[in-house]
Formats: C-alpha cells, structure tokens, sequence
C-alpha cells in the first residue's frame, strides 16, 4: 500500500448537487429538515470511510417557485446531532465571519469538538451574497478586502479562546479540593481592530486540541488567510495545469508562517457521476439536466454569472459580463465560470447553465470507476491535491454509488484507507494537534 492515502471530504448539498436534483424521483426533498435523514446519509458516508462530512451555509437567499428554494437547517446543530450518531467521520460545518462574533464561535464548534471526542472543524467563509446583509440591519457587505481583515483577527481570536484553557487544568481532585490548575489556563486579552475580547472560554481543549480550520475561497485574500489559518482548503480547479499552480502557490506560503507543506491538506471540490458503464453514467448526468425549470435555470446562472439574467431567451447567446460596484472583489467564482463557458465553447445561456447545474464551477467527472479513479489519482499523484471535497449528483443514491463503486477501486489501488487510521479528525487527515507555541508563531 502506498504510504501517502487520498483525503475525502463527503460534501452535503441536499437533496443533491446538481440543481435540478429535487424534482429526480428518488430524492427525497421533503426530508431535509429531518435528522433520521441525515443519520442515514451519515452512516453511509462512514461506510465509505470518508474522512469528514462537509455542509456549506450561507443566510439569506432569495426564495424561488420554481428552483430549490434555500429551506434548510443551522449546520452547526445538524453536525452536533450527528456526532451522537457516528464514531470515526469528521463533522465539518460553515460558519461566516462576517456576521458573527469569535466567541459565539468557538463556543459552539469546541462543544462539537468535545462531544464528537475530536472530529469537529470549522469551515470559515466571509459573506459573498449582499442579501445576507439585510439580515442583520446593513445595507450591504463590507468591502471584500476588509471583510477579510476582520476574519484574519476573527480566525486569531477564535483560536486564542480555543487554547486559553488546556484540559491538563481540569484537576477535579475531591480528596483535596481542587478543581483546577490555574497554571493551566491563559486568560485572553486582546484588543485590535475589529474585536477586544477579554476572557476564557468555557470549556478546555479537546482530544485534537482545538476543531480542525477548513477554509473555502481562492481570492489573493483568501489565500494568505489559508496559509496563516487553514489547516484544509477547499477550493475550485478545473484542469489539472490550474490545480497544480494553485497547489503549489498556497503550499509555497506557508513557510513564511512558520508552517509545512503537510500542515494544509488542499481538496479541491469534485462533482462525481458513478455507474459500471460510461454510457449508463452519462445517461445518468443527461437526464439530471432535463429537470432544470428554464426560470430556475436563468437565476441560477445569474448567481454566478455576475449580471441578472432574468427574462433573457435561454438558446440566446451570453450576455456580456458586467463588474460589480466593490474594486476590491475579484469575483473569483464569476471567473471561473466565464473561463468554462470559453474553454468549453458553450455559446448559450441554456448550455452554460446545464455545465455547471452540478458541478457549480467545480470539477466534473463522469464514467466509471475506474475512469474516476484514474482521474483522481492523476491529480494526486501530481501536486494538484491531497484529496477531494466529493459532490454527489444526487442523495442517496448518487452517493451510494461513489462508495459502492468508487471508494473501492481508489481502495484496491492501494490510495485510500480501508479503515480510520485513528479516532480523530487530525488522526485521519494526519495533521498534528496544535499547542500554544505554534499559536503565538502564527497570530499576529
């Protein structure tokens, strides 16, 4: 067995991720508010020994009649139910930055952490969609640039409350009366830009230190931020040639922060249709796209596309891209899209909006498992990842199909485990517990 094994993410997107998966007939849209639900797709993830299960968030859509409109639970409590009803898989859950404080997060994500015995992390975003705002009393976003400044403090802060207690403190000797060492705790205090925080947390470290740092976002911000904080990346790449300059620019950041290469784990996002044949697994994709409602479709591309399509003939061409008002906001997701449309030769707005109905600018591989396999393995055998956040077309059945076809194949290479390698989420993805040493090297 080769000694360095892939890294697989489970990424939850229900009931599917392709666009139209809620009107396919086996998906089950009615039931994502329901934990038996999630407990049964979390028990096939950890059948497939995946190393964590992925929910990305995001407040304020706009609801729609005729696509998925945006109804779904707070992450952070999905993934605390779960922890009750896994025992290996890591519980990874999104939380913004932009409307939150550091205290109210790491509260939250140290109690996963604890009750889960070490497979909690944290995936930070900052807020992208202007309609999040409006929910908390703002008119719009900060600017993309100090957007991320603020996380950059808010990422330190949290982590200083993560580590101001150790679990050494935790005495709680009876005979004597002594419940904690004080010698143990180191009381935060600090005071910058965005935020002062004086203070403990209320709970220790846990069993990997502190919850595992996942970031998403590719922007030059976004980038010096992962290689500051992150400890897993996930990120968009289309080819193999832009995989690999973004791996080996993030990874090339790191040593300036007193960090390796092995510190981060870059998985890239992923969209996988399975079936023995190839022609049954592009039948599969085919007829995912004829559910699209062509209204859907045109919001659904307006998101990402950067210009309000609405009311555009969707055999037309596409329209010119249009800037948006913040400089600072290199509208990365924007880019990639338009890049697809050029590379791909796409020429209508139906045919953009069909290529990225899964995949949402992501990879896409379609085939059989071998095919996939081989298509994985390519881009980690060649520094262009470490592993892959996995999007399935479809739940259950789509990810029934990545872990009865796939995983063992990537198996019988001899590139992925056949069981965990240890009991948490740092064990699994071989990165080491954090001290407080490490922490004041890397927070300004």
């Amino acid at each position: 067995m080769n000694k360095k094994q892939l890294k697989l993410g489970a990424f939850f997107y229900l009931p599917g991720h392709h666009f139209a998966s809620w009107r396919f007939p086996t998906t089950q849209p009615e039931r994502t508010l329901d934990l038996d639900y999630f407990v049964e797709l979390a028990q096939i993830a950890e059948r497939g020994k995946f190393d964590t299960i992925f929910f990305a968030d995001q407040f304020g859509r706009d609801l729609e009649e005729n696509g998925p409109s945006d109804i779904k639970l707070d992450p952070v409590i999905i993934q605390a139910a779960l922890a009750a009803v896994t025992k290996n898989i890591g519980l990874v859950s999104t939380s913004t930055t932009t409307y939150n404080e550091p205290f109210q997060i790491a509260r939250k994500f140290i109690g996963i952490d604890h009750l889960s015995k070490g497979r909690a992390a944290w995936n930070v975003v900052t807020s992208t969609f202007e309609c999040e705002a409006s929910l908390f009393g703002r008119d719009k976003h900060l600017p993309h640039a100090e957007r991320y400044e603020r996380a950059e403090e808010f990422v330190d802060v949290v982590k200083k409350l993560w580590l101001s207690i150790d679990k050494e403190a935790l005495v709680i000797d009876k005979e004597s009366g002594k419940y904690l060492d004080l010698t143990k705790v180191q009381p935060v205090n600090h005071e910058g830009k965005w935020f002062k925080v004086r203070g403990t947390l209320d709970a220790p470290t846990s069993a990997q230190g502190h919850p595992v740092i996942v970031q998403a976002g590719s922007s030059e911000s976004g980038k010096e931020l992962a290689a500051r904080t992150a400890e897993v990346v996930f990120t968009v790449a289309q080819t193999l040639e832009d995989a690999q300059a973004f791996y080996r620019d993030l990874k090339g950041r790191l040593a300036k922060y007193g960090r390796n290469p092995e510190d981060l784990k870059i998985m890239p996002g992923v969209f996988i249709t399975a079936a023995k044949t190839e022609e049954e697994a592009i039948a599969k994709r085919k007829e995912l796209d004829t559910y699209i409602h062509p209204v859907a479709g045109l919001k659904y591309l307006s998101d990402f596309y950067g210009a309000d399509l609405t009311g555009y003939d969707i055999e037309g061409p596409l329209p010119d891209y249009f800037e948006g008002e913040d400089e600072t906001d290199p509208n990365t997701r924007a880019n990639i899209v338009r890049a697809i449309a050029k590379r791909e030769n796409l020429k209508t707005i139906r045919e953009l909006y069909e290529f990225i109905a899964g995949a949402r600018g992501h990879r896409e591989i379609v085939g059989t498992p071998e095919q996939i396999a081989d298509q994985l393995q390519e881009w980690f055998e060649n520094e262009a990842a470490d592993g892959f956040n996995v999007m399935s077309p479809t739940f259950p059945d789509g990810l029934n199909d990545i872990v009865d076809l796939v995983i063992p194949e990537l198996q019988r290479r001899g590139i992925f485990r056949t069981e965990y390698e240890g009991t948490t989420l740092r064990e699994n993805l071989g990165l080491k517990n954090p001290t407080r040493p490490e922490l004041e090297l890397h927070v300004k």
